[in-house]
């Protein structure tokens, strides 16, 4: 209950900041709006807002955590989260009817928890049972919800409408959610986060060389990558991806390899 206490307060601070930021970047950043980013404006300032203080803070804190982090220790907080984060996946797996990979992902998450010592190793992997990315929006896009306007959250980052809708209910189906210690539950949230922004710097160095507008190729490369997520890696051929010059496909598939990377370190078990 007491997290679920802390977790309504960080809801409201959340909305508050939204709404703050929504009403200074509505105002100061003029331009016409993208037909998939209708609140251009509204994301530009979030984007610039996410973006001073990952360099600030965010950043440097993940690079030290990636330099002086033993690696066997790095692998096992990514183990220990992505083993979790299943849970997430299997809920979805079983909402979009994906029966035989609800089948594999509980085995996975079986397997880790007990031979992996509640999933501080991954020997699920070496036997073939392999890590599946679903979540709630995933679920939705499914279902045949639209997708909505593209949409920036504050610290998140990218995301749309639809998204932002199925990352509240990922929340609510994850086992940190139910800990009843919110001190600890918060304490693990924040070491998830420093260990996917850790994994995510090669993603960083890609996006600071490859284009003149960051944001815009950020956009773009996200909305690809969930549009791969959501077909499954075989997404239908649009038209207007014709257009794009063959320097900027380069730049999109560097850049979706390296958010493919998120997936967990692997270690020996023990």
């Amino acid at each position: 209950m007491t997290l679920n206490l802390s977790f309504i307060k960080f809801c409201q601070f959340f909305i508050l900041l939204t709404g703050i930021v929504l009403a200074s970047g509505c105002a100061s950043v003029p331009g016409p709006a993208d037909e998939h980013d209708p609140f251009e404006s509204y994301n530009r300032a979030i984007y610039k807002f996410n973006t001073t203080v990952d360099e600030a803070a965010i950043r440097p804190a993940a690079q030290a955590y990636a330099d002086y982090t033993p690696n066997f220790i790095q692998s096992g907080v990514s183990n220990f989260f992505s083993n979790l984060s299943d849970v997430v996946v299997l809920v979805n797996d079983l909402l979009q009817f994906k029966i035989e990979q609800a089948g594999s992902d509980f085995y996975r998450i079986f397997v880790n928890s007990t031979l992996g010592v509640f999933g501080l190793f991954d020997p699920a992997t070496h036997v073939g049972l392999t890590k599946h990315k679903e979540d709630f929006g995933q679920t939705l896009a499914t279902w045949g919800v639209p997708s909505g306007p593209y949409f920036m959250l504050p610290f998140i980052g990218p995301s749309t409408i639809r998204g932002t809708a199925g990352l509240t209910v990922d929340i609510y189906t994850h086992p940190l959610f139910y800990y009843s210690d919110s001190n600890v539950a918060w304490g693990l949230a924040g070491l998830a986060y420093l260990d996917q922004r850790a994994e995510l710097l090669g993603a960083s160095r890609v996006l600071d060389q490859a284009a003149l507008d960051p944001y815009i190729f950020t956009r773009e490369a996200y909305l690809q990558h969930r549009r791969n997520l959501i077909y499954d890696g075989n997404p239908p051929v649009e038209e207007d991806q014709q257009d794009n010059s063959a320097d900027d496909a380069d730049a999109d598939l560097e850049l979706e390899l390296e958010l493919e990377k998120d997936t967990p370190k692997t270690t020996t078990t023990p």
